[in-house]
């Protein structure tokens, strides 16, 4: 049976993750986080900037990319990244076996709302998952630079502070992705008290 044709076209915006095959770890110490990012910069030199990296996150087994592409397939882009990712990490760990859980998935960013609603998630990862306590703590993402606090590189954090209109876009942004945990805290409170009322 033929795989389905991942959805793209020319421009297009897309939330991409890659994940561990089983689930597995796919970076297992720094240098490997240092490995990754260093594939997608040189992925995008090897496409001559037709791809933008607006953000980012590299999980413990998984990642994810924010990319705004022009008329070269996403497939291209990522097939570059992983395969050459891949290579590396099964040379240096001596592994056998897909590293990446089948293809990568994709979204396309249909609206000027989810462009930044997708930064936002990105960035959220390592404190859902309770690595971190704020987003900004967490070394493997792009938050840290979208909000000013460490020079910008890798990304192009224009394209999503730009849907802010107040003059500090950093500090808004910032506001922007806390009140999602602010909200969330709120609602598990108000579950929780809910719960022990029952009780």
């Amino acid at each position: 049976m033929p795989r389905k044709i991942r959805l793209w076209y020319e421009d297009a915006q897309l939330h991409i993750t890659s994940r561990g095959n089983h689930r597995n770890d796919i970076f297992r110490d720094e240098s490997d986080f240092e490995v990754y990012l260093k594939g997608i910069e040189e992925a995008i030199d090897y496409y001559n900037g037709k791809f933008e990296i607006l953000s980012y996150c590299l999980m413990t087994n998984h990642v994810h990319l924010q990319v705004q592409t022009t008329n070269i397939h996403i497939k291209d882009f990522i097939r570059r990244i992983n395969g050459l990712y891949a290579m590396k990490f099964n040379d240096k760990y001596n592994y056998v076996g897909h590293l990446f859980q089948g293809r990568y998935g994709s979204e396309i960013i249909e609206n000027d709302q989810y462009v930044v609603d997708a930064s936002r998630y990105i960035h959220l990862n390592p404190v859902k998952a309770n690595m971190v306590e704020k987003a900004e703590d967490y070394k493997w993402s792009s938050y840290s630079m979208i909000i000013g606090d460490i020079d910008e590189k890798l990304i192009i954090s224009d394209k999503i502070l730009n849907y802010f209109t107040v003059e500090n876009k950093r500090e808004a942004y910032k506001n922007y992705v806390q009140s999602d945990i602010q909200y969330g805290i709120k609602a598990k409170n108000k579950k929780t008290k809910k719960t022990q009322e029952v009780d």
